[in-house]
């Protein structure tokens, strides 16, 4: 991990941004579904700042939804990618999870 890389939990279903936990890709999607997930992502994100800039309220909505059917196929919203019945953190601070022993014992290493 570099630093300026977030930290990835030891199973890999989550980074930690500002103490939050975000769901990490698929690792099970093809390589180049996931190339081509990344570059609709990346597309749709511009999209929403060019209609942002417009108040284009209408573009910003059909963007945002877009952001969104990218993320999806990515598995970073939407139905777990996992298969094991563990719930989903999205979102939670890292320190009201299991993963919070694992969180603070990055800060002594």
């Amino acid at each position: 991990m570099s630093s300026s890389s977030p930290p990835t939990t030891p199973d890999g279903r989550y980074i930690v941004v500002r103490g939050r936990l975000w769901r990490c890709t698929n690792p099970e999607l093809a390589e180049s579904e996931r190339e081509s997930r990344v570059q609709q992502l990346m597309r749709a994100r511009r999209a929403v700042g060019q209609a942002k800039r417009a108040n284009d309220e209408k573009a910003e909505r059909a963007a945002r939804d877009e952001v969104d059917d990218a993320k999806r196929a990515l598995g970073e919203r939407g139905p777990v990618w996992w298969q094991d019945g563990a719930p989903d953190y999205t979102q939670y601070k890292v320190e009201n999870t299991p993963y919070a022993d694992w969180y603070a014992g990055l800060a002594t290493t």
